[in-house]
């Protein structure tokens, strides 16, 4: 009980460190917005608390599959800081902040091509945006999808190379998929491979949808200024990210899917062979 507490107490540590970030980071940040990231920071961190630390969780999908988790916080993590790191180099430039836009211009320039999602997050900024605000989403917008693709690599090389989520142990596929509901109806199999491919389709296309979305309703509604910092942060973060996070959700409930149906495989063999020996 002391572990699991211990446990939780660092995560949710961890996840109230990762949402106050860029508040910390960046210069002439104002008092009203501090204190709408602290109240977010202190909620985050009592909810991964409270998840961590009951018995199952409730909410938190495959908690007790490392790495998953871990994999999908320190990409979140590393992208957050990277993007606070360019945000602050346009005002309070060093060694570190400029060193990091400098990688991300170069990364953002070569996945800039027609039809990438770089081009198309550009193309969703407003026509009269400055040069400097473009080159900076630019940048943000490639070392953050960069971030996604090699976790998303990692995850694929995890599951194929190292036999996640088996690799440790015995894996519960209840108490790690605690919002899949195994009695709504259906075969179970079918509704995993079914969700997997769903979540990794829609994982796809969100990098795609997202900006011309917002490009489309700018006309209605006033479009997302990129040129506060928190703002492009948290917009490019989450633009990047949770697309990544819903084909890594795919790709983990597809592998749960295949172990089932092995299982059921060897268990229909095992029973073939059973009744063959009996009737001998």
């Amino acid at each position: 009980m002391l572990v699991r507490m211990s446990g939780a107490v660092m995560r949710g540590l961890l996840v109230a460190l990762l949402i106050a970030t860029p508040a910390l980071l960046l210069p002439d940040v104002a008092s009203d917005q501090s204190q709408l990231v602290v109240l977010a920071a202190l909620l985050a961190a009592f909810l991964t608390f409270v998840e961590y630390n009951s018995t199952s969780p409730s909410i938190v999908e495959f908690r007790d599959a490392a790495p998953f988790n871990r994999l999908r916080f320190v990409a979140l993590f590393l992208t957050v800081f990277l993007l606070t790191a360019i945000a602050r180099g346009s005002s309070d430039p060093n060694s570190m902040s400029q060193g990091i836009t400098a990688i991300g211009t170069i990364i953002g320039n070569g996945i800039d091509f027609p039809y990438s999602p770089v081009r198309l997050i550009v193309l969703m900024l407003p026509y009269d945006a400055s040069t400097e605000v473009i080159n900076t989403v630019r940048s943000a917008a490639g070392i953050s999808y960069l971030i996604s693709l090699i976790a998303m690599v990692a995850f694929v090389a995890l599951v194929r190379l190292w036999g996640w989520p088996v690799r440790k142990g015995a894996f519960n596929v209840w108490v790690n998929l605690p919002l899949f509901d195994p009695t709504a109806g259906g075969d179970v199999l079918y509704r995993l491979q079914r969700d997997a491919r769903v979540n990794i389709a829609i994982g796809f296309l969100l990098p795609f949808i997202i900006p011309a979305v917002v490009k489309a309703t700018s006309d209605l509604v006033n479009p997302v200024s990129l040129e506060n910092p928190q703002t492009l942060i948290w917009t490019i973060t989450a633009w990047a990210f949770l697309p990544a996070s819903m084909i890594m959700r795919g790709i983990a409930m597809s592998r749960v899917a295949n172990m089932i149906e092995e299982k059921r495989r060897r268990a229909y063999r095992t029973a073939a062979e059973d009744a063959e020996y009996q009737t001998a």
